[in-house]
């Protein structure tokens, strides 16, 4: 690692970082209406066509996580870092089932959240209260894990000083990333992650596409990569006395890759930031095209994963793994395209922070301030506090970064998946049928938080005691697997049973102000909110 500043790198970098800010700024007057609602701060006034959707859901999904935590994963374990290739390509035949559903019903009736969905459907405040919280809960360290990104960037280039500089100076080009992104997120709202996401998509293609290419040329060819790695692996780690990892996953831990696959891919679209940029799309086929051209994304995903295997063979060493793939980038490539490389994951975190807290906003707004608080809020009322609930949820992410190590964030993420995963029988269920009774989708959804909490956090690591992974023995079968998919496991039996339970009691069920013809509507159908005065659209139920 440089002892001193990478000046190239960084000038480059900076360049990128002020023109993606302009561009945030400049979004505020892209397809700007003139009333100030929900709609249009928080969804882009549901107007974006396939290919804008596109870039912004890969922009979405595809992260600062994604170009750091992956590659770090194999980097540290082997290829059982690969289970996030097979869960993004079993999430799209998953999400066409179920995605324009929520689109059209959502568009039917101004549903700006999932909860809104869930409260209308099931006629249950309290049940929408429980997704909402969920979803803000889930969302903050993943918001988390994007300034870890960008932190990790910073580091490697050498800015902020060493161990022993004051707090203050060391994290000021954070403090400064972080409020650049708080004020155009403010400004401009879903409009700027979506410009910007065209400009990030763009150089992760063409970091990736040079990376594969021009690293494994330096290092002697794929061949000597997997040997160096391979060897590598199996050398004992001194903190567990067995092998590092392994090129592909031993007998042992196949439960858990498929359990952890299938379960983030279950999980995956139940985000609120993943219905956020769903929601902002302008009609029921810009959905369905997506499903089918999003799996491009896990075609790079693949790559992406091999620069853990190419850090081992270039012998980076640090004790952070999660600064591997920067500091690969940083000892392989000329300066100059060093910070494109680093401008790439810079803004890779930019994009889904602004989104993820504007979703987690959105969910504040209408399904804890209007249906508890303030019931009668005016659309330009909502958007006002989902603008200041979005500058406090990065607040409180950006306080994470900075007090805690910065080694758990991917579990503290991979706990928000454990619980965003028990929203899914309220939600993707409700799409389909209306039959599970409220209370009995409350009382899973409980049993499956407190399960998966509980398990999670007896699960120690080397640098754990507690919160050191998301597996676990599951319950009656013994292998180890994924802790969120047994939760969500547990969730349906309490669901199923007790709702057997309470209608045989009679107990009464909500009403649901939804009707099936609504699940097939488009944004040309009579009726459907986009079509109504902008005044109105979004004012919600």
């Amino acid at each position: 690692m440089n002892d001193g500043v990478n000046g190239v790198a960084l000038a480059v970098f900076i360049f990128f970082f002020i023109a993606v800010t302009v561009m945030g700024f400049l979004a505020a007057r892209w397809r700007k209406a003139e009333t100030e609602s929900l709609d249009e701060w928080g969804l882009g006034g549901r107007s974006f066509g396939t290919w804008v959707t596109w870039f912004l859901l890969g922009g979405d999904l595809y992260t600062a996580y994604t170009f750091v935590a992956v590659p770090a994963a194999i980097y540290a374990a082997g290829a059982a870092g690969f289970f996030a290739v097979p869960y993004t390509i079993l999430v799209y035949p998953l999400i066409f089932t179920f995605l324009p559903r929520l689109w059209s019903v959502s568009h039917k009736h101004g549903y700006v959240t999932t909860s809104d969905f869930v409260r209308g459907r099931f006629g249950s405040k309290g049940l929408s209260l429980a997704v909402a919280v969920t979803g803000i809960l889930a969302t903050m360290p993943y918001i988390a894990l994007q300034l870890v990104g960008i932190q990790a960037v910073l580091d490697v280039m050498g800015v902020g000083g060493g161990p022993d500089t004051n707090w203050f100076v060391k994290d000021l080009p954070l403090l400064i990333a972080f409020a650049v992104l708080a004020a155009y997120t403010y400004s401009s709202g879903l409009r700027a992650p979506a410009l910007i996401a065209f400009v990030k998509d763009g150089l992760i293609y063409l970091v990736i596409i040079v990376a594969i290419i021009y690293i494994p040329i330096k290092l002697g060819g794929f061949d000597d990569i997997f040997a160096k790695a391979g060897h590598a692996f199996e050398q004992t780690n001194p903190a567990t006395d067995k092998p590092r990892g392994a090129l592909a996953p031993p007998e042992a831990g196949q439960w858990t890759y498929a359990t952890l696959a299938l379960g983030s891919a279950l999980a995956l679209f139940m985000y609120p930031h993943s219905i956020t940029a769903t929601l902002s799309s302008k009609s029921r086929n810009v959905i369905r095209r997506n499903t089918t051209i999003l799996p491009l994304y896990s075609l790079m995903l693949g790559l992406l994963a091999l620069l853990g295997f190419m850090a081992i063979a270039a012998g980076i060493k640090v004790d952070n793994g999660q600064l591997a793939i920067p500091q690969l980038f940083e000892d392989m490539f000329p300066d100059w395209f060093t910070g494109v490389a680093f401008a790439a994951i810079g803004i890779g975190a930019l994009v889904p922070a602004a989104i993820m807290s504007i979703a987690a906003a959105n969910l504040f707004t209408r399904n804890i301030y209007k249906d508890f608080l303030k019931p009668d809020a005016t659309p330009e009322q909502e958007t006002k506090i989902s603008k200041l609930v979005s500058l406090l949820v990065k607040v409180g992410a950006l306080v994470f970064v900075l007090t805690m190590d910065k080694t758990v964030a991917i579990n503290f993420q991979l706990l928000g998946g454990i619980w965003i995963l028990q929203t899914m029988p309220a939600l993707v269920g409700g799409l389909f049928t209306r039959w599970p009774h409220r209370w009995a989708l409350l009382a899973g959804w409980a049993v499956g938080m407190v399960y998966g909490t509980l398990a999670a956090y007896g699960v120690a690591s080397p640098t754990q005691k507690h919160f050191g992974g998301s597996s676990d023995t599951i319950p009656g079968i013994g292998e180890i697997g994924y802790i969120g998919l047994t939760a969500f496991v547990l969730n349906v039996i309490v669901t199923v049973v007790l709702t057997f339970a309470l209608k045989a009691l009679k107990a009464p069920e909500g009403i649901d102000e939804t009707s099936p013809g609504d699940y097939t509507a488009d944004a040309g159908d009579p009726g459907v909110v986009q079509d109504l005065p902008k005044a109105t659209a979004g004012a919600g139920h």
